[in-house]
């Protein structure tokens, strides 16, 4: 089938009112990614040459979008909503290239299987014209019913048009379609609006086919890949079951997930083989972790780059920009942001390091921050190799502290600090003896006043 040119046809010009949002419905997020975005990924797993979004509300927006997640797509508006026959005719231009299969798919269906694409497109090679994905849903109440006989599909049937017998049916039509190149042009001009809404029906070419002794046929796909979203608590819901997957692939890949309900995967997440990730880890877009990793709990990662066996967390919050080499360690309460840590440092707690790199084997104490921002500009800092920063010192960018410098606790560094060189930059101590007595017993008469 490899051989075999085929065309996505997406459907998305719905406006999503249900959603209460003044963002067109499919650009709303599952995992990070906008949900026609996760239906474009299926298609073109499903080898999807080509790909026509049908775009209405919010035009402007959806191909600004489109660009980011479907740079090659071709944009067709839909200027008024007369159907789902009516909307794939939108994009006639695209179709009218000449494929030899097209498949018809919603983007507010963003958990469809590319398996279930393939499937269809199998049944084209075969022969088919017409190729309805059809499920079966816990009720069938509501939804259209497949009529086959003898292996053929010779009917869609909506549920108030169906008889006692055909409501018992429980195969179900998914809404999604592939259709033969050859036919589709001419199967979709043949569709008329004689209802009772004067739309145009994409279900009527099943009919249609049949009449002309074309072949028609049903595949069936799971439950979870027909679910079309609607409104928020249906995008939670999708985002639940696309976690689910996400997290038992992850485990059978040789990743333990200690409380996998507790883990939040991005789309494009990567983690290695032998990494453990404790509960409560949120992975944002942009994440890789090598082999080995230990993820600690209550940390929370987004464009960062991990290497093999380094430590993170807990409560450790790696920003875009992350970039830690092998066996480095960034522990509790640290945030790190724009810097590169290096094999076998460690920035152990209560740190910030931003616009940095951090040479190997160096050691940053607990409380210290680099100064990288002043208002206006980002600045660097790089710390050498094996250098060791005391706890509580801020390290005022740019500034360049050599391989083994030593920078006392506390210090305030606004200079360069050469190789193996010890720093101070703090104000030297004073102590008054009796003092301390002296002022709580000040207070304390000061405050029964």
């Amino acid at each position: 089938m490899t051989s075999r040119t085929c065309l996505s046809i997406i459907l998305a010009a719905g406006e999503g009112t249900r959603m209460k949002s003044a963002l067109p419905k499919v650009l709303h997020r599952i995992a990070g990614l906008p949900m026609v975005a996760h239906v474009v990924k299926a298609a073109e797993i499903a080898g999807a040459t080509d790909v026509a979004l049908v775009i209405g509300h919010g035009a402007d927006e959806m191909r600004k979008a489109a660009e980011k997640f479907a740079p090659h797509a071709g944009t067709f508006v839909q200027e008024q909503r007369l159907g789902t026959a009516h909307a794939v005719l939108a994009a006639r231009d695209a179709m009218a290239k000449g494929y030899d299969d097209i498949l018809v798919m919603f983007g507010d269906t963003p958990l469809i299987d590319a398996a279930a694409l393939g499937a269809a497109r199998a049944k084209l090679a075969e022969g088919a014209a017409v190729v309805v994905i059809g499920f079966r849903p816990p009720s069938p109440a509501g939804y259209g019913r497949l009529i086959e006989k003898g292996g053929k599909l010779t009917a869609i049937r909506e549920e108030k048009d169906c008889t006692d017998e055909e409501r018992k049916i429980g195969f179900c039509n998914a809404g999604m379609m592939a259709v033969s190149g050859k036919y589709a042009l001419d199967l979709l001009d043949g569709v008329g609006n004689a209802n009772a809404k004067g739309e145009y029906y994409l279900t009527d070419i099943v009919e249609i086919a049949n009449a002309r002794g074309l072949e028609v046929v049903a595949t069936e796909a799971g439950y979870e890949n027909a679910l079309g979203i609607n409104n928020r608590a249906e995008l939670a819901e999708a985002e639940a079951i696309w976690q689910k997957r996400r997290r038992r692939e992850a485990m059978l890949s040789g990743v333990t997930l200690i409380a996998p309900e507790t883990v939040y995967f991005s789309y494009d997440t990567e983690v290695g083989q032998d990494t453990v990730v404790e509960p409560n880890v949120f992975f944002g877009p942009g994440v890789k972790i090598a082999d080995g990793v230990k993820i600690h709990a209550f940390s929370h990662l987004e464009g960062a780059t991990v290497a093999a066996n380094a430590d993170i967390g807990p409560y450790a919050r790696l920003r875009p920009g992350s970039d830690l080499a092998a066996k480095a360690k960034v522990g509790n309460f640290v945030e790190v942001k724009n810097a590169r840590i290096e094999a076998g440092a460690k920035v152990n707690h209560l740190t910030y390091i931003g616009d940095a790199r951090i040479g190997a084997g160096a050691n940053i104490g607990a409380g210290t921050i680099t100064c990288n921002y002043d208002g206006y500009s980002k600045f660097f800092t790089d710390i050498g190799a094996g250098a060791f920063v005391g706890s509580n010192s801020s390290l005022v960018a740019p500034i360049k502290l050599g391989d083994g410098a030593y920078i006392a606790s506390g210090s305030v560094i606004t200079e360069d600090v050469p190789e193996d060189a010890l720093a101070f930059g703090r104000a030297r101590q004073k102590t008054l003896p009796g003092k301390g007595k002296e002022l709580r017993e000040r207070r304390a008469s000061a405050a029964k006043k």
